[in-house]
């Protein structure tokens, strides 16, 4: 078992501290990093200020809707980076639209996650997705 580098993009306060809890008190104790649009995800995974020390992450849970730098864009440019392109995307949103689900898996992401309603099914999601990157999928090594 491996504790995860997890950076979290998601504007909305609520669902990224409910996020960063379910991951913080699972089994591993993922180290969690929360950026609130894709302009700061992208500052963060290239290490440019005020990231310059940011660790890479093992994996990055992505919203959609954002303001400034939406989900989609932030997903073409993590998936068009050489240096970037590797590090697993877990596209978790609300929307559940199959246009949304479509283009997600066309710019190469590698699951699409809706967000459930309830915090318990919220939690066991999130606690899923760890699991699974954690112990079973085998991941690039970082930098």
């Amino acid at each position: 078992m491996r504790t995860l580098e997890i950076l979290v993009v998601d504007d909305d306060d609520a669902d990224a501290l409910m996020i960063a809890e379910a991951l913080e008190n699972a089994e591993r104790g993922a180290t969690v990093n929360r950026v609130a649009d894709g302009r700061e995800a992208l500052d963060y995974l290239r290490r440019t200020h005020p990231y310059e020390s940011a660790q890479r992450p093992d994996l990055i849970l992505l919203d959609l809707n954002m303001p400034r730098m939406d989900g989609r864009e932030t997903l073409a440019a993590i998936k068009s980076d050489e240096r970037l392109k590797a590090i697993p995307v877990v596209i978790l949103t609300t929307s559940g639209a199959a246009p949304d689900i479509a283009s997600s898996y066309q710019q190469r992401a590698n699951a699409y996650v809706t967000k459930p309603f309830g915090l318990d099914e919220f939690e066991a999601t999130v606690r899923t997705i760890d699991r699974f990157y954690g112990e079973i999928a085998k991941l690039p090594p970082g930098d």
